[in-house]
């Protein structure tokens, strides 16, 4: 595929060919030079000037010039770093949190401008001075409040980073007449259930009594239920199973305590044909993006993504997603009622169609946590990770370790398929290794084992995202899953990829990477067109993403700064984006990275950049400047460089 204004290929590869070289492609230098410039002037450009391919590049590196002379040698250990290509995850990003704010930190009995007086008393370490508090606090960063403006009232009062919008002239919070209530934020947790769980006080009697069935080996049918709540220390299986004789009179422990009125819901099971089904087949479905974001990961792997968050979702929403799942969460985690956690189930109303993804690697824990979930929770599925590549939770036999673990996948998937009242999933792999299969074994076996869908990514756990996904098997795979519905995933960048995808007979696709790089790909594949969508228009979606961010992370430094660095993890994609009407031909493909190009405006050119530095630029211009000492790296090291 050659470029429009030259047949010589010798410079180009497959990314370098969509670009019409003519007027926009450039060299590096020429592309920041124009960026520090601030869009001022636009360098001459020649169209024979671009990046020599990697192999040349190397070459140049090791110590040649490109008249062919060489340089002088350089040291053994910098030839090698100079050809190490930057790969991975940068580990140990550091985490910069704003502890100069938090040193005067106001009391949130007055943030919440409470009657009462604080509870500590004398012994609280936060202020109680409004007026201290407000000459010491940092200057608004807009003249706005988004919390203010949409709802007429800001929870965050003073602490507010816009609270001048709200602020009246003795500091007290204002209230805008019409007062709207903010839509509730569902499938939060409660703090009366998170002591239970850290006091372990909630007892899984249906969990329980599933779990000694599998012990004694798979049953066919479903087991009755149990009640949610019991008695501690009824640990034998037999116990819990063996009816109590009618004569025997036990003698009262207590008062009679009344539980309400006598229902059959504790002794009647919902049968599988009776469970509410699933179906979304042809239906788009956002995947859960999973990756350890910004405020997590730091000491172990919080499952906090960088990208799948509320705010995320709402953008995908409104372009025509129809089926969303929350970030993948870790079943120990929501067991013991870890608040980090539990944020990743919340749901937001426009969301009609959600679920939940949990990961874990034995049976007692998964069962347990389905049953939880099942009780506290709104979901319409719970979808099981089988598909995790990193080895934090490979080695410990989670994620796409499970595919080997076949004894300890079936009990997972029986046990929590029997306290379930609603559809479950599994989203997995082709393998683990690159050239083993095994997705085509299992799905027969999934299907027996009560899963009502599938979600299958094209590539194995060695592959992680390299090469292109194997839709030719996940052809295979739909007629080893019959007449269970498989969805299909990867590689879905446009209308036509999606179209070439449902041609194999897949049930539905699921959208992953695509969605992180151009949101208003939904539209695309519904409308059938390429949007060639202007930057400003962008701009605007990126201003929506952090509203929506402050109403969800909040309006203070700390929700600022979350919704900050949220905002720049989804930039670290959004970059590879080319606009529609700079390519030479359509469509855009998800693993071509486009060479230096400089963009119809100088905004389209910014967002092109591949530097942090100019990512944190962006944000600025809709949240104001960052914190003194601001650092910031990509989760992968390959997606920007200093």
């Amino acid at each position: 595929m050659n470029l429009s204004s030259r047949q010589d290929t010798s410079f180009t590869s497959p990314a370098f060919s969509c670009l019409s070289a003519g007027r926009y492609l450039t060299t590096k230098e020429q592309f920041h030079e124009f960026l520090e410039a601030k869009g001022q002037e636009k360098p001459s450009q020649d169209s024979e000037a671009v990046d020599p391919p990697e192999a040349k590049r190397i070459r140049l590196e090791d110590g040649q010039t490109e008249d062919g002379q060489a340089e002088e040698a350089a040291e053994p250990g910098e030839q090698l770093q100079a050809q190490k290509r930057a790969r991975g995850q940068n580990k140990c990003r550091p985490h910069v949190k704003p502890t100069h704010y938090d040193k005067n930190k106001l009391c949130p009995s007055l943030v919440q401008e409470s009657a009462a007086k604080c509870f500590y008393g004398d012994r609280c370490r936060f202020l109680h001075d409004v007026g201290h508090y407000l000459e010491t606090k940092p200057a608004d960063l807009g003249p706005s409040c988004v919390l203010f403006e949409t709802f007429g009232r800001c929870p965050y009062g003073v602490t507010c980073r816009f609270a001048g919008a709200h602020l009246g002239p003795e500091g007290q919070n204002l209230v805008r007449e019409g007062l709207v209530q903010a839509p509730p934020v569902r499938n939060g947790l409660d703090k009366a259930l998170q002591q239970q769980l850290r006091k372990r006080k909630i007892h899984f009697k249906r969990a329980e009594q599933a779990l000694c069935q599998l012990s004694r080996g798979p049953l066919p049918g479903p087991t009755p239920e149990a009640t949610a709540e019991g008695a501690p220390g009824q640990d034998n299986c037999d116990s819990q199973l063996a009816p109590q004789e009618p004569d025997t009179v036990g003698p009262p422990s207590g008062p009679l305590r009344m539980c309400g009125p006598l229902t059959d819901e504790d002794v009647v099971r919902l049968r599988p044909c009776e469970k509410r089904r699933l179906d979304i087949s042809g239906k788009l479905y956002l995947a859960p993006l999973t990756t350890v974001g910004p405020t997590a990961g730091w000491a172990a792997c919080h499952a906090l993504t960088c990208c799948g968050n509320l705010p995320f979702r709402r953008i995908c929403k409104r372009f025509g997603a129809d089926v969303t799942c929350g970030e993948m969460a870790m079943c120990t985690n929501l067991l013991q009622g870890q608040t980090s956690e539990w944020a990743l189930l919340k749901r937001h109303p426009c969301e009609d169609i959600f679920g939940v993804q949990l990961e874990g690697a034995f049976p007692d824990t998964m069962t347990k946590c389905a049953e939880l979930l099942n009780r506290t929770i709104e979901v319409d599925f719970v979808d099981i990770n089988v598909g995790c590549p990193i080895d934090l939770v490979f080695k410990k036999g989670g994620g796409c370790a499970l595919m080997n673990r076949l004894a300890k996948f079936q009990q997972i998937v029986r046990g929590m398929n029997q306290v379930l009242d609603v559809p479950l999933t599994v989203k997995l792999r082709t393998g683990v290794q690159e050239r083993v299969n095994l997705a085509h074994r299992l799905l027969p076996d999934l299907r027996d084992w009560g899963a009502a869908l599938v979600t299958l990514h094209g590539r194995s756990r060695e592959q992680r995202y390299t090469k292109l996904a194997d839709w030719q098997y996940i052809e295979q795979c739909v007629a080893a899953a019959s007449p269970m519905p498989l969805f299909g995933n990867g590689d879905i960048l446009s209308y036509e990829d999606a179209n070439r995808a449902l041609q194999t007979g897949v049930a539905g696709v699921m959208i992953a990477r695509g969605a992180l790089l151009k949101p208003w790909l939904f539209t695309e594949i519904k409308e059938q067109r390429h949007w060639d969508i202007s930057s400003s228009e962008r701009l605007d979606i990126l201003r929506d993403f952090t509203h929506y961010g402050l109403e969800h992370w909040g309006s203070d430094t700390q929700g600022v700064e979350k919704t900050r660095r949220f905002l720049l993890e989804w930039l670290s994609f959004l970059c590879r984006y080319v606009p529609v009407g700079l390519l030479e031909r359509l469509p855009q493909r998800i693993n071509e990275r486009p060479p230096y190009y400089l963009g119809r405006d100088y905004l389209e050119t910014l967002m092109a950049s591949q530097k942090a530095a100019d990512w944190i630029r962006i944000s600025e211009m809709l949240l104001g400047p960052v914190p003194p000492n601001f650092v910031f790296l990509p989760k992968h090291k390959a997606n920007a460089y200093k």
